[in-house]
């Protein structure tokens, strides 16, 4: 994140809104400047994405199912915005704890091991790593001790557009972004990997809502897509994970999606759109 403040500062901050007197590199102005770029970086990239998923790949039929609530692409949004400044702020400490140096990432291809190949291994580890903590977290989200408070502000969306995919209470969302920071504390990983990666987590989560069940059939038994996920919300105990199937599998909450078997509900709007015919 120091290369996206180190931008801002240089071509945003210091000619147009901070004075040259505030050093770059004080620790108050850091933080200022980081939940400025995560609000607002986080708030565009959120509405460029989710617009464009909804636009081109969300099956808009699914705005006809029984359970969609009235207005619900504005409440999504809505929500969203509301949980943007508090998840911001915490997750910019995060990143003002990565920026002074106090994570292991570096700078240079030249500080890997192995080089590119060692990039390459940290985002598979990354990829692994993040999966498997997400999935745990999930499911403790799913408790008594937690699903009401924090989660289930998520799941009122039971049939999600994308723009559902940032719609969380914030401490939920900032919690569940949690282990793309740990990782970075405890594995050596290129800045511009780093960046790469979160951006495309990002990306990920809008996907796993955009309705649209699309993949390669080698694919539907392993990626955790945007049919597991639809389910998830329908059922509500079932496809935890953030992009494989593996720890639903191994902890006993996979459940193939209905979506595939002809009963989802793109296939409910369906059966009801025919007996409007009859």
């Amino acid at each position: 994140m120091d290369i996206a403040l180190e931008f801002c500062d240089h071509h945003v901050f210091t000619p147009y809104l901070y004075p040259a007197s505030w050093p770059e590199d004080n620790v108050w102005r850091q933080l200022l400047s980081l939940n400025l770029i995560v609000d607002g970086g986080g708030a565009i990239m959120y509405l460029m994405t989710a617009s464009l998923s909804y636009l081109f790949l969300y099956d808009k039929e699914l705005l006809k199912h029984p359970q969609i609530l009235e207005n619900q692409v504005r409440k999504e949004i809505t929500y969203t915005f509301s949980s943007i400044p508090l998840m911001g702020l915490l997750t910019a400490v995060l990143f003002l704890l990565e920026v002074r140096g106090h994570s292991k990432l570096y700078d240079s291809v030249t500080e890997a091991n192995h080089g590119w190949l060692s990039i390459i291994i940290t985002c598979v580890l990354f990829l692994f790593f993040t999966d498997f903590i997400i999935y745990w977290l999930h499911r403790w989200l799913h408790s008594r001790m937690a699903y009401k408070t924090l989660h289930k502000p998520h799941h009122q969306w039971i049939v999600p557009t994308p723009f559902a995919s940032h719609a969380f209470h914030p401490i939920d969302g900032f919690l569940q972004s949690t282990p793309y920071h740990i990782f970075v504390f405890m594995f050596p990983m290129h800045k511009l990997a780093y960046m790469a990666m979160y951006i495309g987590v990002n990306i990920w989560t809008v996907s796993i809502h955009d309705g649209n069940y699309k993949v390669p059939g080698f694919l539907k038994s392993i990626v955790n897509g945007a049919a597991h996920h639809m389910d998830h919300h329908v059922y509500y105990n079932y496809n935890y994970g953030q992009y494989l199937t593996l720890w639903d599998r191994i902890g006993g909450s996979f459940r193939n999606p209905s979506s595939f078997e002809g009963k989802g509900p793109a296939d409910v709007v369906k059966a009801r759109e025919a007996k409007k015919l009859l």
